[in-house]
C-alpha cells in the first residue's frame, strides 16, 4: 500500500447520487459542496493498493473508511471452505467501510489497482460531530454497500442464468448513471472470473449467458469490457421479469 499526502486545494473525496428531484430522469447531483470537501480533504490521506491486495479483513478493527478515487474494490465475506462471496463492486466516488461494533462486517479488496481516500475513522468522527448535514450525506453513500447487498441477494435468487447476468449489467449501469457517467456502453472493469464470483456461476456459465445475449440481439460485447445493449426493450423486459418472478417490487431510488 503506497500513501501520500493530500493537497487542501478544495479537492478531496466526491460523492455523488442519484438526484429524485432533477427533472431528467437518471440526473445526478453533487453531495458535497465545495467546503464540505474541504473538510474531508484536511483529514484525509491518498493510498494506493495493487490489484489483488487486501484493503481490510472481515473482524479487523475499523480504523478508516474509504473513498474510491479510482479503481474497483469488491467487499465479500469468506466461506469456511475458503471460497469468496463477493458482496459488491465499489467504484470511482464510492465510500466503503461498513462496520459494527467497531469491527468491519466484510472484507475488502482491489480487483484492479485502486487510489482510494483514507479518512481515519477518529477524525472522521470529529469532523461530523461538527456538520449533521456532511453527516447525513456519509451515511446515506455508506448505505449504498447495504442496497447492492440486498440486489444481490434478489439476482442469486434467479435461476436462470441469463437472468443473472442481466440484473447485473443492470446494477452496473445504474453505478454508472449514479456517478453522471456516459449511457452509450456499460464498462466492466473486472473480469469474468469475478462477475462469476457475484452472480454466484462458474466462468464457463457465464461465458454462455453472455453468448446468448449476444445470439439474442440483446446485447453486443465490444473489446470485452465494453457492452452495448442493442435491444433495450427487451433488456428492461427481462430484468423486469426477474425481479416479478422473485415476487419483489423494483424500487429505482433503492
Amino acid at each position: 500500500m503506497a500513501r501520500r499526502p493530500l493537497s487542501l486545494s478544495g479537492q478531496g473525496p466526491a460523492i455523488w447520487a442519484v438526484d429524485p428531484w432533477s427533472p431528467a430522469a437518471g440526473g445526478t447531483r453533487q453531495l458535497l459542496t465545495t467546503t464540505e470537501r474541504s473538510r474531508l480533504a484536511a483529514i484525509a490521506s491518498i493510498v494506493q493498493f495493487r490489484k489483488g491486495a487486501v484493503i481490510y479483513r472481515e473482524g479487523d478493527h475499523v480504523d478508516a473508511i474509504f473513498n474510491v478515487i479510482r479503481g474497483v474494490v469488491t467487499t465479500y465475506k469468506k466461506a469456511p471452505n475458503g471460497n469468496e462471496h463477493i458482496a459488491a463492486f465499489l467504484l470511482s466516488d464510492d465510500l466503503f467501510g461498513l462496520s459494527e461494533e467497531g469491527r468491519y462486517t466484510n472484507s475488502a479488496k482491489a480487483i484492479t489497482p485502486v487510489a482510494a481516500y483514507r479518512l481515519p475513522v477518529i477524525a472522521l468522527r470529529s469532523c461530523l460531530s461538527r456538520s449533521a448535514e456532511l453527516e447525513f450525506h456519509i451515511i446515506c453513500k455508506l448505505c449504498q454497500e447495504v442496497r447492492q447487498t440486498q440486489r444481490h441477494a434478489f439476482l442469486l435468487s434467479q435461476r436462470r442464468a441469463v437472468c443473472r447476468l442481466v440484473m447485473f449489467l443492470q446494477l452496473i449501469e445504474q453505478l454508472q448513471i449514479s456517478r453522471g457517467e456516459q449511457m452509450d456502453e456499460i464498462y466492466l472493469p473486472m473480469d469474468r472470473s469475478d462477475i462469476g464470483e457475484y452472480v454466484g456461476m462458474t466462468l464457463p456459465a457465464v461465458s454462455r449467458a453472455f453468448r446468448s445475449l449476444i445470439t439474442r440481439g440483446i446485447i453486443k460485447v465490444l473489446n470485452g469490457r465494453h457492452v452495448r445493449i442493442t435491444d433495450r426493450n427487451g433488456f428492461e423486459k427481462m430484468a423486469g421479469d426477474s425481479i416479478e418472478t422473485s415476487g419483489i417490487a423494483q424500487n429505482p431510488s433503492s
